[in-house]
């Protein structure tokens, strides 16, 4: 069976974690890295067998782009691959504006008979998969996603993206029943007062931080304090029929970028086997996520 053909956009951290996830999975083909600027593959710690390009169109064919790349870079850098005809996977996170990327996604893909999975990574994602099996489960009821302790991704990047930043980390911190804090350290291009006035107000401005309980540290060193480790607990309590007090509960703790990798590539390998259009993980089959012959992995899970 022919190798499905992958290239990975952008090499930060879920880059890196892609990059080792398609060495592991037998049914992958990594044809190469894109980057905006192919001098930059040494301090990205791209490895050097690896061929790196600045257009997508220099490695030949692909079957499927990984955009390893900020949210706010993936609707205009997808649509452009989907009209090609290229199928993309995506962590995009922010929750509030995906159905609309999934909308504005879904169009580019037919237009290119092609296919694309939107906020493929653990939440949304998985979580989302998992938040509907415990909702058909206990279809009257409340369902509460507690994140961290942990490094966010998204809202770190966030963060980065803010002028005047030189490096941040963003911890999320679960206060119960769905109710979190950010903890946000920044190191700055040229700290002082108004400097870190004027960050700290457009951090919590951002649509990252808007809605939660936010506090900005200074940090002279942000990468001593660095962890890539997250986690989540679900608890759903719910009505089946007319039963009461059903209790669902569901943790994991995780190496946030690897796990996002791992998913993003099962996501990918779900692309391959589904019609034009625009995907989010609770639409996917899960044994089209999985590898192996279809009968197999029946007997196997069932």
């Amino acid at each position: 069976m022919a190798k499905t053909k992958v290239a990975i956009i952008g090499f930060g951290n879920i880059g890196k974690d892609m990059y080792e996830a398609i060495l592991t999975a037998p049914d992958m083909e990594l044809t190469g890295v894109v980057l905006r600027d192919k001098t930059t593959a040494t301090k990205k710690g791209v490895p050097t067998n690896i061929t790196v390009v600045e257009n997508i169109s220099e490695l030949g064919h692909v079957d499927v782009a990984m955009l390893c790349i900020p949210s706010m870079s993936v609707p205009d850098v997808a649509e452009n691959l989907l009209i090609k005809g290229i199928r993309t996977v995506d962590s995009y996170d922010v929750h509030s504006n995906l159905y609309d990327v999934r909308e504005r996604l879904k169009n580019a893909a037919v237009s290119g008979n092609s296919v694309a999975v939107v906020g493929a990574g653990w939440d949304p994602g998985t979580d989302s998969m998992i938040r509907g099996i415990l909702e058909f489960s206990a279809p009257k009821g409340l369902t509460f996603t507690n994140f961290g302790p942990g490094m966010s991704m998204g809202h770190t990047v966030a963060v980065k993206a803010i002028e005047g930043v030189k490096k941040a980390l963003s911890v999320t911190i679960p206060l119960g029943t769905g109710l979190h804090r950010r903890m946000v350290y920044v190191e700055l291009d040229e700290p002082s007062d108004s400097n870190f006035n004027k960050v700290s107000k457009a951090i919590k401005e951002s649509p990252y931080f808007a809605n939660d309980e936010t506090h900005v540290i200074y940090s002279k060193d942000v990468d001593s304090l660095q962890d890539r480790g997250h986690s989540v607990n679900m608890v759903r309590k719910g009505v089946s029929g007319v039963a009461d007090n059903q209790r669902f509960e569901f943790n994991m703790s995780i190496n946030n970028p690897a796990l996002t990798a791992q998913i993003m590539l099962a996501a990918g390998r779900a692309t391959m086997r589904q019609t034009s259009g625009c995907y989010t993980m609770i639409e996917l089959p899960i044994i089209d996520m999985l590898y192996g012959d279809k009968e197999d992995i029946i007997r196997r899970l069932v």
